[in-house]
Parts: structure tokens; C-alpha cells; sequence
């Protein structure tokens, strides 16, 4: 079986390995906060804080991380946990993506 990867600037790594900072760019470009994204890290607390990822912009969201990481998130994993942190969030699309 082979391995078709496509790579992006801060996409995936060698290997299909996810980022925090790739999940981290879809978080930014999908909600219209790429100014602000740049000073997130793991910690960096999402739902509820944010008040741009309100309950349509998580639905754009796990379909632009589906599309970006080649994953399938379904409903019954949207959990409160999953956009607890961006750690939790890229916890999960690392765990999907390999």
C-alpha cells in the first residue's frame, strides 16, 4: 500500500505527523483570526473563549481539519473536551491522522 502524503508549508510532516502549529493555521484561516493565532499554544484554551468558534464555526472547523489532515471526525466524538485546548484539538487530529 502507498503512502500518498501531500505536504504544505505547515501542514503535515515526512510521515504524515501532524503539527500544532499546522492544526493551529487551519484554526486561524478558518475562524479569521490569523493575526491572534500566532500567540496560541497548547494551552491556549478554544470553546467558550473564543467568541468567533460558536457552534457553526466548529462544524467549518472539523471539516477544514477532515479536509487539511485527511481525517474523519464523527458526531458522536464532539465531546467538550475536543476544542477544550488547542492541545486537546491537535491531541485529536494527530490521534485520527495516522
Amino acid at each position: 500500500m502507498s503512502s500518498d502524503v501531500t505536504h504544505s508549508p505547515s501542514g503535515t510532516a515526512t510521515g504524515g505527523e501532524v503539527t500544532l502549529a499546522a492544526v493551529l493555521d487551519v484554526v486561524g484561516t478558518t475562524l479569521g483570526i490569523e493575526d491572534r493565532v500566532g500567540t496560541f499554544d497548547a494551552a491556549t484554551p478554544l470553546f467558550g473563549t473564543l467568541p468567533e468558534l460558536d457552534s457553526l464555526a466548529v462544524l467549518e472547523l472539523l471539516t477544514a481539519l477532515e479536509d487539511r489532515f485527511g481525517i474523519t471526525v464523527d458526531d458522536d466524538e464532539l465531546t467538550g473536551g475536543l476544542l477544550e485546548t488547542a492541545g486537546s484539538l491537535h491531541a485529536f487530529v494527530h490521534d485520527r491522522a495516522r
